[in-house]
């Protein structure tokens, strides 16, 4: 027996020793899988952290963009207002031009209404108080006078020849001579002389 116990010691002593070569190693193992783990811990630490500063840094890239978009929206926007003011205020000027015009040409019109109208006042004054002092028949007469110088203008060399003469005889020689002319002349109708 003390040959099957030291057999079995024996065999008992070689397992303890593979068992302990076991720990050993999976010791060994667990080590390295604790450093593989802290290792692998600190890389995805590491990436992360490139990957925050990359992400970061898309960031502040699209931020900055985003303001120089801005910026320059907010610049041409200003500008573009800066030229629609300019020409409202063009237009305004024009604006104001014209209605000086306007306003110069009215007071012109008002003036000459002014002028015109007292002229023709003025004018019917003058009719109204020449009317007073118009003598119908003595206008006739130099009327008559004066038709008879153009129809008639030998008359007064005839009449400065014949004793004196009335003024009806005048008158009486004046339609002879009338009716005598008018005899040798062929008599044409209204539409002889339009034809």
């Amino acid at each position: 027996m003390k040959i099957k116990n030291a057999i079995r010691l024996e065999s008992a002593e070689r397992e303890v020793a593979k068992l302990r070569e076991v720990e050993s190693s999976l010791f060994r193992t667990l080590k390295t899988a604790e450093d593989t783990g802290a290792n692998v811990i600190e890389q995805a630490r590491t990436s992360g952290e490139l990957y925050l500063r990359e992400a970061q840094f898309k960031a502040d890239a699209m931020i900055n963009e985003a303001k120089s978009k801005a910026k320059d929206t907010i610049e041409e926007s200003d500008m573009r207002a800066k030229e629609i003011l300019a020409e409202m205020e063009d237009r305004l000027k024009a604006l104001v031009d014209n209605y000086k015009k306007i306003e110069s040409s009215r007071d012109t019109l008002l003036s000459e209404l002014k002028r015109l109208g007292s002229d023709a006042l003025e004018h019917v004054e003058r009719t109204r108080n020449s009317a007073n002092t118009f003598d119908p028949e003595k206008h006739l007469a130099m009327a008559k006078r004066e038709t008879r110088r153009a129809i008639f203008p030998n008359l007064e060399f005839e009449l400065s020849r014949k004793s004196i003469v009335t003024e009806k005889e005048i008158v009486l020689e004046e339609q002879t001579i009338l009716v005598e002319k008018n005899t040798k002349k062929v008599q044409k109708s209204f539409f002889d002389e339009i034809g």
